[in-house]
């Protein structure tokens, strides 16, 4: 019976401990986070650009299942390897880069399966309008960098968006979708 009651004691307390863990805070690497879109062109092709500066910061606590992530993207920093349409991109009849310089997704909602995140919701903000979405988790993982000799974790997150919610129009009229899939991979790095 005594030996019953320590370990039932001894279990509360680490699962009290592991519930009231600290959130570690990472800083998203650049040089492995991307995140791109995709839009088909008339159903022949499809169109992908992605934005090269980006910034953000991650808090985890794999032990309670909860975060955060706080990714800014610069609109500006658009390419598709194309500049003329990188410009027409960036103009105001598209995201207008000039009056919106940024887009933002700020997610609290972390979905766990075991320690993998599986999926993280939040707001995306894209030309000052925002709305919830949620990126799905391809694949997710922790490991110590033999670079960095600190963890990282990260993952290739997507989600698929209506473009006109956020006040992107162009081109409806003409047949080009609403939907538009985007495409996130994100390392970050322990601090």
């Amino acid at each position: 019976m005594r030996c019953t009651f320590l370990t039932l004691a001894a279990a509360a307390a680490l699962t009290a401990g592991a519930v009231h863990a600290e959130p570690a805070t990472y800083a998203v690497d650049p040089t492995h986070t991307f995140a791109t879109f995709e839009i088909s062109h008339f159903g022949a092709s499809v169109n992908r650009g992605r934005f090269d500066k980006k910034e953000g910061t991650v808090q985890l606590d794999r032990a309670a299942r909860t975060g955060k992530v706080d990714l800014t993207l610069q609109i500006n920093s658009l390419t598709t390897g194309t500049p003329p349409f990188d410009k027409h991109l960036q103009s105001a009849e598209i995201f207008d880069a000039a009056q919106f310089p940024m887009a933002r997704f700020v997610g609290d909602k972390f979905t766990f399966d075991g320690d993998k995140v599986t999926a993280v919701s939040g707001n995306l903000t894209i030309k000052g309008k925002t709305q919830p979405v949620t990126f799905k988790a391809n694949q997710f993982a922790c490991y110590d960098s033999p670079m960095l000799k600190r963890e990282v974790c990260g993952g290739d997150f997507e989600a698929t968006i209506d473009r006109t919610a956020f006040g992107v129009d162009y081109g409806v009229q003409y047949g080009f979708p609403k939907t538009v899939r985007i495409v996130a991979q994100i390392e970050a790095i322990k601090q």
